[in-house]
């Protein structure tokens, strides 16, 4: 971007003239740096987010960097020698190489790359490693369940249940379960720990291992008292499974907006060569120049123009905009767009990977990785969260070993009555004895020595622990609330904007091309005593026919509207800054400025009304005046009002004329002190940075001078149908004609920050609660007594919920 304003300072030298050249300078300086995306596989937990997070940053060339943990995924902003080093692509295999060191395999994703068909995209989910580590999880628990059953005396006496009831059936068992499903997580927790960076799969593997050698130190050596409990273990693993098994699924639905974007774009498009039938291929190997048929109920393949027939086409999927578009020889249409009546012949103008669809996924893609500043706090604690469990569960462990089993000498004994049971003992201690509280078939065993009570507590505390909720809470509320912006046709740069975006006090508007359409139309047909309106406007689309002028646009445009057909004109020729002139039905005619055109002392255009005036004459008769205006946007008095009644402050900074910025506000209702008018772009830089009170605000614009602000501000908003350079550097753009998306990004944006806040206060909470109970804190006063399978199953859901519950954003 910063060589296109370096191009464009160089081809315009009177852009200081129009006050526009420091500001682009000031762009062009501070234009962004290049992007890589990293997909990584193998991230369970906040801590694996925080380790890869710093190693990235430690990394020479990167200037941020932000990963994701629900799509797996780093955002890596290099600085500006490394982008524009052409040794980059060597970078990104460093950056590979070096989470390779933590264990972390790691893909650059390539920006030139076809967006993966819908086929594709599900191969490389691996349905069926997770619905295989469904069977097994399952398979697991059913094993688990019925050995607690047989040995509990609770199954009726046959062969099957002997054989479950015996220790070395269910040491095979455990040692099966360990060696093959819970091998990759014994396998990441024992590397990950060997780095220093501990993880989730750290806490499970050794809370599986202690309690699956202290099985076999009590089957191998019975004198030393310590309980057999190989079906725990199992049990843990089935259930650990199973939570990773739901949490996938649930973070497959989270991300679904790219999957659907994805599906706007056909696999096949049928192509035409000269005379012979259409012929299908795939989208991918489309070429600009390329002519294609595209089929009443088809979508347009990649970005094309229309170069034979007419029809209606749903463009809602890409903009939001309810109204169909009506396509003819000459419009460009964005892949995607739904054809609804008649067939076409369209050209291709971009191929399938630069295609309206696939630069939106990108966006998108990258919008998920960008984490919002909330974030922050739960990831620094995520990070640390391991290490402090770990210790947690030390000192559980020595404590209830050394201390407290010997002063509560009943808990013990309650503890061995609970073979069989889940994980409460509750009842009368004053009485001495614990009182069963059966809530589900399970146990960790006969708790009989202060060694086994205090290894049964540790290893709850170990299972117990759920950073993966700090580290889902903030990313799945964020990608689903990007993911339903982008589907109303409302891009978001990242977390960072919807936080933004949801904190917004005050909106300032641009005037051209934001609060207008930025196009003139024709605001007004005045004919002289004795002229019909349509021959006056039928001479001057007859006239304007071959001009290239804006103001020539807008009188054809009306002209065709109203079905008129221009008539032939001889020897035309085009007045500079005055108008045109010529032969039209055998008389000579003028369009143009009224005081170049000669009214004849007939009454001129009122002053200072906005528009641009013209008046048509055809040989000594003054046929009238046409008023050309820019007309504003059918919805705009309609957003203000709602935004200013959801309490936002407003205002307007324009470099239009005083006269034009009063008429338009009193058009949307905007007070005269919320009104500027004459500005360069420094001094709307200005003027923002001023404005002190109401922070945050936004910026809401469309044009080249409008860029600076839209990068001051605290957050930049970019009109869909501004230009390039807007929306680069805004934070939101709003696809469309229709201003009323910006209304509707603000309340997803508040939504979004709502569910962020409820996950994070469940995320904290669940940790703060269980932890301390795990720990034992309530056995002795309450017989409250957490075992592992109990202790897994609440971590499980744990991760669940924060997923669950951002996805209920999709039916707000």
């Amino acid at each position: 971007m910063g060589a296109l304003l370096a191009t464009i300072l160089a081809d315009l030298p009177n852009l200081d003239a129009l006050g526009l050249g420091k500001a682009l300078t000031v762009v062009a300086d501070s234009a962004p740096p290049a992007v890589l995306l990293l997909d990584i596989e193998g991230m369970k937990c906040g801590g694996c987010l925080r380790a890869v997070e710093q190693k990235l940053l430690a990394q020479p060339g990167v200037r941020q960097a932000s990963v994701n943990l629900l799509s797996r995924t780093a955002w890596v902003e290099l600085d500006a020698a490394s982008s524009t080093d052409p040794g980059a692509q060597s970078l990104a295999d460093a950056l590979a190489e070096a989470l390779a060191g933590l264990g972390f395999a790691a893909r650059v994703r390539d920006a030139e790359e076809a967006p993966a068909s819908r086929r594709e995209r599900l191969r490389q989910r691996h349905w069926w490693q997770q619905w295989r580590q469904l069977l097994v999880a399952l398979a697991l628990l059913l094993v688990s369940g019925l050995g607690h059953l047989a040995m509990a005396g609770q199954l009726p006496p046959a062969a099957l249940t002997s054989l479950l009831s015996h220790q070395a059936f269910h040491a095979l068992v455990a040692s099966l379960a360990l060696g093959l499903p819970g091998r990759q997580i014994l396998w990441r927790g024992a590397i990950g720990a060997l780095k220093g960076l501990p993880s989730m799969d750290t806490l499970v593997g050794l809370g599986v291992t202690s309690a699956y050698l202290a099985s076999w130190l009590g089957l191998l050596w019975p004198a030393a008292g310590w309980p057999c409990f190989f079906n725990e273990p199992v049990m843990l693993l089935g259930f650990v499974l199973l939570g990773r098994f739901l949490e996938e699924r649930a973070r497959y639905r989270s991300g679904r907006a790219i999957e659907q974007l994805a599906q706007l774009q056909p696999d096949t498009a049928l192509l035409l060569l000269g005379d012979e039938p259409p012929r299908p291929v795939r989208v991918g190997g489309l070429r600009p120049g390329d002519r294609l048929r595209l089929l009443p109920g088809d979508r347009v393949p990649v970005d094309a123009l229309v170069r034979e027939g007419s029809s209606a086409l749903d463009i809602s999927a890409l903009t939001g905009e309810p109204l169909p578009l009506e396509a003819k020889p000459g419009t460009e249409l964005a892949a995607g767009s739904l054809n609804l009546e008649a067939p076409l012949v369209l050209e291709v103008r971009r191929s399938g990977r630069d295609s309206a669809v696939a630069r939106i996924i990108q966006l998108v893609e990258r919008a998920q990785s960008r984490k919002a500043p909330i974030q922050g706090l739960a990831d620094r604690l995520a990070g640390g969260f391991t290490l402090v469990v770990l210790a947690l569960a030390l000192v559980t462990f020595l404590f209830w070993w050394l201390w407290g089993a010997r002063q509560w000498p009943a808990l013990l004994v309650a503890a061995g009555h609970q073979q069989g049971h889940l994980g409460l003992i509750h009842g009368a201690m004053a009485q001495g004895v614990m009182a069963q509280g059966a809530i589900g078939p399970g146990a960790l065993g006969p708790a009989v020595s202060p060694m086994a009570l205090a290894l049964q507590l540790a290893i709850a505390v170990l299972v117990v622990a759920c950073p993966c909720a700090l580290g889902l809470a903030t990313p799945t509320a964020i990608a689903v609330g990007i993911g339903q912006a982008a589907r109303a046709g409302l891009l978001f740069r990242g977390g960072d904007a919807i936080e933004m975006a949801a904190g917004l006090r005050k909106l300032l508007f641009d005037k051209t091309g934001t609060l207008t359409l930025g196009r003139p139309v024709l605001s007004a047909i005045r004919p002289q005593p004795g002229v019909t309106a349509e021959r006056l406007l039928q001479v001057a689309a007859s006239m304007e026919a071959g001009s290239r002028h804006p103001l020539a646009f807008a009188v054809l445009q009306e002209a065709e509207r109203q079905g008129l057909a221009p008539l032939p004109v001889s020897d035309g020729r085009s007045v500079a800054g005055a108008g045109l002139e010529g032969w039209l039905q055998g008389q000579f005619t003028r369009v143009g400025r009224p005081d170049w055109v000669d009214l004849a002392g007939q009454p001129g255009p009122p002053a200072d009304d906005g528009a641009t005036w013209l008046a048509v004459r055809q040989g000594p008769e003054l046929l009238g005046l046409l008023a050309a205006a820019d007309a504003l946007r059918p919805d705009a008095a309609a957003t203000l009002t709602a935004l200013r009644a959801e309490g936002m402050s407003l205002g307007l900074l324009s470099g239009d004329r005083e006269a034009a910025v009063r008429r338009l506000g009193a058009e949307v209702g905007l007070e005269a002190h919320e009104l500027a008018w004459s500005l360069t772009p420094e001094q709307k830089l200005e003027r923002l940075g001023q404005d002190r009170q109401h922070r945050p605000l936004a910026m809401v614009g469309d044009g080249i001078n409008d860029a600076p602000a839209l990068a001051a501000a605290d957050l930049g908003v970019a009109v869909g149908t501004g230009t390039q350079i807007a929306q680069e550097t805004a934070d939101l753009v709003v696809l469309g004609e229709r201003l009323d998306g910006l209304l509707r990004a603000l309340v997803i944006a508040r939504r979004t920050m709502a569910k962020v806040r409820q996950n994070l206060f469940w995320a904290f909470g669940y940790n703060l609660v269980v932890l301390p109970i795990a720990a034992g804190v309530l056995l002795p006063g309450y017989g409250l007594l957490l075992t592992p399978p109990l202790a897994a199953l609440l971590m499980a859901i744990s991760s669940i919920t924060v997923v669950v519950n951002a996805l209920l954003l999709q039916n707000e």
